[in-house]
């Protein structure tokens, strides 16, 4: 079970919940590398201690001695949380799928799967997430309306082409952690195959120029990526 908590602007921190200590290894590793902040927790237990409001849980259908996802699932939703859910198994009997999806989850994963998959569900629950909150967010003078897909500065609205937006958004869900151009190569890949290192480096220049009256600094840190630094923190 993954649990989805925000601690700054739209960074996640996740807590994995899967008493598979391999699993649970490999997909820490992976999530790590994608900007989030990971935690493990091995029991239903844990994964039903107090939660903070409006974080997203990605939960995985494990078996643990006492309380198993399925159980999980149906308290955390009996308890009015408001996270999205996605189980992950080995099970992919249609009564477990239906059983999981009334019970509250968001979506579905069966085993074995591809980290790259499981990476773009992730980050669907979370845009979703966003869009239910808010769909128009503010990062200093800048102004994104995550449903339209467009930004603004004050009321100069930003010219960006597809790919700049994804771009920023991929950047803005991680403010304040650094991310690597091989990261973002693998998020772009599916709309061009031939898409290099040097256009993310096209694009961040495009994006600076174009941010630079928003206040929005694209920070390069060397050897390791880039990170917008977060203009409301103090």
């Amino acid at each position: 079970m993954l649990k989805f908590e925000p601690v700054q602007s739209l960074v996640m921190r996740v807590l994995i919940v899967e008493d598979d200590k391999a699993l649970a290894d490999g997909l820490t590793r992976t999530l790590r590398q994608s900007g989030y902040a990971v935690d493990h927790a091995e029991t239903g237990e844990l994964a039903l201690a107090p939660a903070p409001r409006n974080t997203t849980i990605c939960g995985a259908r494990y078996q643990p001695s006492s309380v198993d996802g399925f159980e999980v699932l149906r308290q955390l939703r009996r308890d009015n949380h408001s996270g999205s859910i996605l189980i992950l198994t080995a099970h992919d009997a249609e009564t477990d799928r239906v059983r999981g999806l009334d019970l509250g989850a968001d979506d579905y994963v069966t085993k074995p799967f591809s980290l790259p998959e499981l990476e773009a569900r992730v980050r669907a629950l979370i845009r979703r997430s966003q869009v239910v909150k808010s769909p128009k967010l503010r990062f200093g003078r800048l102004s994104v309306d995550t449903v339209a897909r467009r930004a603004s500065i004050g009321s100069d609205v930003l010219d960006l082409t597809p790919r700049e937006w994804a771009v920023l958004e991929y950047l803005l869900m991680r403010i304040g952690q650094v991310v690597s151009k091989e990261h973002m190569l693998q998020a772009m890949c599916s709309w061009d195959d031939s898409l290099t290192h040097n256009a993310i480096e096209v694009y961040i220049s495009r994006l600076r120029s174009k941010l630079h009256d928003a206040g929005i600094r694209i920070r390069t840190v060397r050897g390791f990526g880039y990170m917008v630094e977060d203009p409301d923190a103090v």
